[in-house]
């Protein structure tokens, strides 16, 4: 079946391809085509919502979870509108929506995003899925599971091109596959113990472990820190964020993200 969801607020550039997600390609002018939770979906954009096409009944509430549709970003957009700068920002980044992914890919792919750019970061997520995951369709891969990568050495990993991530990789998906990360748990894990859980990987820091709260499990109040975040607070809040964001902290740092980039 076809299903659509009736929003203004939904731009498909900034939510699929602007670097939260990595595995959606444009294949016209607002149509999109991705993969998630093994899981392929062709969306058609309009100017009143989108359409997630040729669905069935049970994907359905994965495909609204994972586009965030019962969030209220008017009221958050309200509230930012308040402080000059953010205000700014929402209308420039307007229709930005925070997408709630699986935990695993999600981990994955920003250990895969240290030190990189979103057009490698999305090469390294689709040969490690082509290399190693399940096929769907033609030319279509599920991501690899942690049990497929645990089993991996790194010089399994090297035709991936991931560099010295390779090593990070592996450890992330054995300490999942072993149970010492509990991936599940931290749904309802407070936001600091979450963080202290995932950064027993290797490799993973507060960035990115701010990154996994914020895109796979909705923690908003996660704040992650890249080049471009740092250099909006030293340029417009060197004392920290206005109280306007207080909870909502991650949600302000994607509009601050797009807005840095466009007017550097």
């Amino acid at each position: 079946m076809d299903f659509f969801i009736k929003t203004d607020f939904f731009n498909p550039e900034l939510t699929l391809i602007g670097g939260q997600a990595f595995r959606w390609k444009r294949i016209e002018d607002n149509r999109y085509f991705g993969i998630a939770g093994n899981r392929m979906l062709e969306i058609n954009c309009r100017a009143d919502g989108f359409w997630l096409i040729n669905i069935t009944d049970k994907d359905l509430p994965f495909w609204l979870e994972y586009f965030n549709t019962a969030t209220d970003y008017r009221q958050m957009i309200e509230c930012f509108s308040s402080e000059p700068v953010l205000n700014k920002a929402c209308e420039y980044a307007y229709g930005l929506r925070q997408l709630k992914q699986e935990p695993f890919e999600t981990l994955i792919s920003f250990i895969c995003s240290q030190r990189n750019s979103i057009p490698n970061i999305k090469g390294m997520i689709e040969r490690l899925c082509t290399s190693f995951g399940e096929i769907l369709d033609k030319n279509c891969f599920a991501f690899p599971t942690a049990y497929r990568l645990s089993g991996l050495s790194e010089d399994d990993l090297a035709s991936v091109r991931v560099g010295y991530r390779a090593k990070y990789i592996i450890d992330a998906a054995r300490k999942v596959k072993s149970g010492e990360i509990d991936l599940n748990a931290l749904y309802e894990t407070p936001i600091d113990e979450a963080r202290n859980e995932l950064m027993k990987i290797k490799g993973v820091g507060e960035k990115v472990a701010d990154c996994v709260l914020l895109c796979a499990y909705g923690k908003v109040s996660a704040f992650p820190k890249d080049v471009w975040i740092k250099r909006a607070m030293e340029r417009f809040y060197p004392n920290g964020l206005p109280p306007c964001t207080a909870g909502f902290e991650g949600l302000a740092n994607q509009y601050l993200f797009e807005y840095i980039r466009k007017i550097k």
